[in-house]
């Protein structure tokens, strides 16, 4: 796969999220509760402030463990199963995927090759239950309702180095 990465600096980001044990590829769960952060945020009379993503903290073989996440400057409160996090600022490794979203697996696959062929350290642990990393992400850049066609969105990939 033939993809164009640079490296951005970042500041930390706050949101406000939801934590799933993910089975695979398997995210038809944690699809379903990005609608409910935006609606938890417009009943708190707060704007997004960037569009939503998928925080992948633990990435292993069989299950992976991803945070749904919404952009917020304003102060919030989290109830019932969400919270309050903030991304990381520092060095990153980023790409643009402009299609499917069924690409997202081998575009992830290629910034990996890609860094590991630059020589960059990535901000990621190895444990028993897979890769612990920093900052993994998947931003949504295209808003659903307005652009339907799956083939004309953009998502960003984007990796915390560990030089921050």
């Amino acid at each position: 796969m033939d993809i164009q990465p640079t490296i951005e600096h970042r500041a930390p980001l706050r949101y406000v999220g939801v934590r799933h044990h993910v089975n695979g590829r398997a995210f038809g769960e944690l699809n379903a509760r990005v609608p409910e952060l935006f609606a938890f945020l417009a009943g708190q009379g707060a704007a997004p402030a960037g569009p939503p993503f998928y925080r992948f903290e633990v990435v292993g073989d069989e299950a992976h463990v991803v945070h749904a996440g919404v952009p917020v400057a304003a102060d919030v409160r989290a109830e019932r199963d969400l919270f309050l996090g903030t991304l990381p600022g520092g060095r990153y490794a980023t790409v643009l995927h402009r299609g499917h979203p069924d690409a997202l697996f081998d575009v992830n696959a290629a910034l990996l090759d890609w860094a590991g062929r630059e020589g960059l350290r990535l901000d990621r642990t190895a444990a028993a239950d897979g890769e612990h990393w920093g900052c993994r992400l998947e931003v949504f850049r295209t808003d659903p309702q307005v652009q339907p066609d799956p083939a004309r969105w953009e998502t960003e990939v984007a990796i915390r180095l560990a030089d921050g």
